[in-house]
């Protein structure tokens, strides 16, 4: 019966006392706008950490899940320290590629972006020879290696982002469009270091990177964080960075190679690293450094019955901070959308709990450093405050929806975990339906802070209202979400606007609420797919932890 539920996500499971839904707190637009409108104001400074934004946010959440109901839920108080270190590099730097006609400079911000994950004053690389090595991925499970018979130790590669898949649409490469980790630039960047490559440089192209060249200037610009790590990043290459796509063509030309014809053969199986004639980079990265604690904000409902089992919400609380200026000259990241909206749905998340008195603990966990790359999330799962193998499920929101409500109910990973039997149930007593996200090519689900959770091997939902607006449909809908990514994601001008319609959002915490109820109220454990990549890691887990309790 078990594995007949698995193949076909049995709705049977999970089914929750009616009690509970008529007896459900209720979200509002109201309660999510007010938290919004605070967390996204000036007066927060788009919320970096380890800045005065941060202060204030904290100490502001930390009010707020008080008055709440909740409890501290970090050892001592509201707090878990997180430690990081910021490095900001000089902008006049430069990167000079040498063995051309003539010397090529590439500038800071328009022709590229470059920083460092090694802390040091002054970081230098000199004639490291350039190397096509396609889209940088080791992966043996697909038969897949751009590394293979080529040495990189000492040069730069240079790497398209996205993965073989996204290319060609061939579900025989990876996922097909769907992106998978190898297409991350984090996964590139990793695998590069471990090549024992001097620098990596990813060429940046909006559609496989699913976001434009102002993203990358915004976000990679100006100060760098990074969880301080105890060899200093020293197994990192020595410069990460982003080349526009027009740099990157200068430079193929430059070396007598043809952009295109190469690209489209790095997306054919059995594909050789490329050296870029006689290129070789050089480049000294000037670094300040300041090293400072910041914060993730732990909250627990505990439960009334099975205290030591937890059911987890996160939320990303940072931003940006002080960026690029704009057109106005406005400098402030506000991150409204992204994330004070998920900020907000924790907090009253919390005082929806209080009034549920759930018979599992609730885990409300806002994390410092997503922007950063997930830091915050990483480092609570490395150093959980709560047993992981005693987690029994987490749900994420990051960027709710402020276009109105929706018909659909979009799962991001769609198809991973047992999780989402719980979600149809209640988004069709919603009136509404599950889809799976249009654009998996994307990567979403490699970039928020259930990832570092399920890689750890707990099972966890992303999901967020959709594009099929009540009474405006799904043209209007995605024109309004294509809006927001091209003018709006990681600019300024993402601020709180008293227009936003947050009848959607709402109605999305709401449901994540009766999902994270239900698992709250039963004594099921929820689990991955077989099929899923995180379901052994999450059955390891599990072993231990029943053999603790045996002990």
């Amino acid at each position: 019966m078990r594995a007949a539920c698995l193949a076909t996500f049995c709705l049977s499971l999970f089914v929750v006392p009616p009690v509970l839904a008529a007896d459900a707190p209720v979200i509002t637009p109201a309660g999510i706008a007010r938290h919004v409108e605070v967390l996204a104001s000036d007066a927060f400074e788009g919320r970096a950490p380890a800045t005065p934004g941060e202060d204030k946010t904290v100490a502001y959440l930390a009010e707020q899940f008080a008055r709440a109901g909740a409890k501290p839920g970090a050892s001592g108080g509201w707090f878990q320290d997180v430690p990081m270190v910021t490095q900001t590099v000089d902008p006049r730097v430069a990167l000079t590629i040498s063995g051309a006609a003539a010397p090529i400079t590439l500038a800071y911000g328009t022709d590229m972006v470059v920083w460092s994950k090694r802390v040091r004053p002054k970081v230098t690389v000199e004639n490291a020879g350039l190397v096509f090595v396609g889209y940088g991925i080791s992966a043996p499970e697909w038969g897949w290696d751009d590394y293979a018979g080529v040495d990189v130790r000492g040069k730069t590669v240079v790497i398209l982002v996205n993965d073989p898949g996204y290319a060609t649409g061939d579900t025989g490469l990876f996922n097909g469009k769907a992106m998978t980790y190898y297409g991350r630039w984090t996964y590139k960047f990793e695998e590069a270091a471990r090549r024992g490559a001097a620098a990596a440089l990813i060429v940046h192209q909006t559609a496989p990177a699913a976001y434009p060249w102002g993203v990358v200037t915004t976000s990679w610009t100006g100060p760098q964080r990074d969880v301080a790590r105890a060899d200093d990043g020293m197994d990192r290459v020595a410069a990460e960075g982003w080349l526009t796509e027009a740099a990157s063509r200068r430079l193929f030309q430059a070396a007598g190679l043809d952009f295109d014809a190469l690209t489209k053969a790095a997306a054919t199986r059995g594909f050789k690293a490329v050296p870029m004639a006689s290129l070789a980079l050089s480049t000294t990265l000037d670094n300040q450094i300041a090293r400072a604690n910041s914060r993730n904000v732990v909250a627990l409902v505990p439960g009334r019955k099975h205290a030591d089992e937890y059911v987890l919400y996160t939320a990303h609380w940072d931003h940006l901070g002080r960026c690029t200026p704009d057109a106005t000259g406005d400098d402030i990241c506000n991150g409204a959308v992204d994330n004070a909206t998920g900020t907000a749905a924790l907090i009253e998340l919390a005082a929806a709990f209080t009034k549920a008195k759930p018979e599992r603990s609730v885990v409300l966990l806002a994390v410092t450093g997503e922007e950063s790359g997930l830091l915050g999330s990483t480092y609570y799962a490395a150093n959980p405050i709560y047993p992981l193998a005693r987690t029994v499920a987490g749900i994420n929101m990051d960027a709710l929806s402020t276009i109105g409500r929706t018909h659909d109910v979009v799962v991001v990973g769609h198809g991973k975990s047992e999780l989402e039997n719980i979600l149809q149930q209640w988004a069709a007593r919603q009136g509404r339906v599950v889809v799976p996200e249009a654009t998996p090519e994307n990567g979403a689900f490699y970039r928020s802070d259930h990832f570092p959770f399920a890689k750890a091997g707990v099972p966890m939902l992303y999901a967020e209202g959709g594009i099929d607006v009540v009474g405006k449909g799904i043209e209007w809908g995605k024109a309004q979400v294509d809006r927001y990514v091209a003018d709006h994601y990681h600019q300024p001008s993402d601020e709180y606007s008293p227009d936003m319609d947050l009848s959607g959002a709402a109605e999305d915490v709401q449901l994540l609420f009766n999902v994270g109820a239900a698992i709250a109220s039963s004594r099921d454990w929820p689990t991955w797919l077989p099929s899923a990549e995180f379901a052994a890691a999450r059955a390891a887990s599990r072993a231990a932890a029943a053999g603790e309790r045996k002990q």
